[in-house]
């Protein structure tokens, strides 16, 4: 059966995407490389903890959205939209595999007048000369003048339900105008504003912005964090009497480390087909990124010190780690510091146990973490509590009157009633 839409790739970035066309009333088809999101969808189960619920998975399917794996029915779409994830690698260089498998599947299968757009987040320039190629090899077709090619990178924020689909202005740029229109024509029915980029790779580069602003920015109240307890200054009022001035400023918290699915990148150092690799630039972006990868040792030495100061030693303490997820009122886990922050303890012979109403069953090095069942008594328990994330039904104040020890990473409980980062 035909469909207007396939998204093709069903994790953080296509699974809200399709939510929102089929609430738009758009007919859509959703397809993985990976057959284990079909398996989970067909179920009625979410398969991106901290994306939908369950229900809302439900719902799209009684609305007639269709996961599947038959590649054919890529051939059968007015729009195809691309939502592969692409992690970087170890050597912090984009993992494109994800990317080229979904743009080789559609390529076989692509039909003229067809509207190929690409919402992952990629290295400027991955629309013209890695997407592009691979559809035209793969089809037979033009870009440009058979089918329509576009980047649309991918804004939504996971978990937020103030700004959705709906009210997120969302940016196109087009290989050609005609392309540029054509996915504006798209993304007018899910958004009330479409912002035109000159082309692929201005839209890609916004993305890039978006992201490193966004660390950097982190970073920089990081090592605020670090130097205002050496100097006895209370970082946290610092940000809320900075907070006031009405321009010139945003505000940013420090944190154990920066989670999330975005991820900094610096594109002069990463090469892609077509292109070499040019150095590094963005300096600043580089120097963010060791800043907030020293965040969880930061964490560890104050965990440390703290113990100390009160007579234990990390050795056989034990630790309540508090919220693992990496933003607060969500199950999404990805890139969160408190796996490394665990395994770190672990190393130095801490006994580690843990509490996270949205996360049931927690793992570090293949291993469950013991899961706290009453938070109080684990918090009284436990020679140091470490709030890793403010989940709103922790009630801080009470936390910091049960607990023997208590270091708040968030900033979030009552000025005196904890340690702070």
């Amino acid at each position: 059966m035909p469909a207007d839409l396939a998204v093709i790739g069903l994790g953080h970035l296509g699974l809200p995407l399709a939510q929102a066309a089929v609430a738009a009333g758009i007919d859509t088809i959703g397809y993985d490389t990976d057959p284990r999101p079909y398996a989970d969808l067909s179920a009625g189960r979410t398969p991106v903890e901290g994306s939908l619920t369950a229900s809302e998975v439900r719902r799209m399917l009684s609305r007639g959205f269709r996961p599947t794996t038959n590649a054919t029915e890529l051939g059968r779409v007015r729009t195809a939209v691309i939502c592969s994830p692409t992690p970087l690698g170890a050597d912090r260089t984009v993992d494109l595999t994800a990317l080229g498998d979904a743009a080789r599947a559609l390529a076989a299968r692509l039909r003229p007048h067809t509207t190929v757009l690409l919402a992952s987040a990629v290295p400027p320039g991955t629309t013209e000369n890695l997407l592009r190629g691979l559809l035209e090899e793969g089809s037979g077709l033009r870009a440009g003048r058979d089918f329509h090619l576009a980047c649309s990178p991918g804004r939504l924020d996971p978990g937020n339900r103030t700004h959705t689909y709906a009210n997120t202005p969302q940016v196109i740029g087009g290989l050609t105008p005609a392309c540029t229109e054509s996915a504006a024509a798209f993304y007018g029915r899910l958004t009330d504003k479409v912002v035109r980029a000159r082309g692929p790779r201005e839209a890609e580069m916004t993305k890039v912005l978006e992201t490193n602003f966004r660390h950097v920015n982190i970073a920089l109240v990081n090592e605020m964090a670090v130097l205002c307890h050496e100097m006895g200054v209370d970082l946290w009022d610092v940000v809320r009497c900075a907070e006031t001035k009405p321009f010139g400023f945003q505000a940013f918290r420090p944190g154990p480390g920066v989670g999330g699915h975005g991820v900094p990148l610096d594109p002069g150092g990463v090469p892609y087909p077509g292109r070499a690799a040019a150095g590094s630039p963005l300096r600043l972006v580089s120097m963010a990124q060791e800043i907030n990868d020293r965040m969880p040792s930061y964490v560890i030495r104050r965990s440390a010190t703290l113990l100390n100061e009160h007579g234990k030693s990390v050795r056989g303490a034990r630790v309540l780690l508090l919220g693992v997820t990496y933003k607060p009122d969500s199950a999404d886990q990805e890139a969160s510091p408190a796996r490394e922050i665990a395994s770190r303890l672990m190393d130095l012979g801490a006994q580690i146990g843990y509490h996270d109403p949205h996360v049931l069953d927690w793992r570090v090095r293949d291993a469950p973490v013991p899961r706290a069942d009453s938070l109080y008594e684990a918090a009284a328990a436990a020679d140091l509590t470490l709030l890793l994330q403010h989940h709103r039904t922790y009630d801080l104040q009470g936390l910091a009157v049960k607990a023997q020890l208590l270091l708040d990473t968030r900033g979030a409980t009552p000025a005196g009633a904890a340690h702070r980062l």
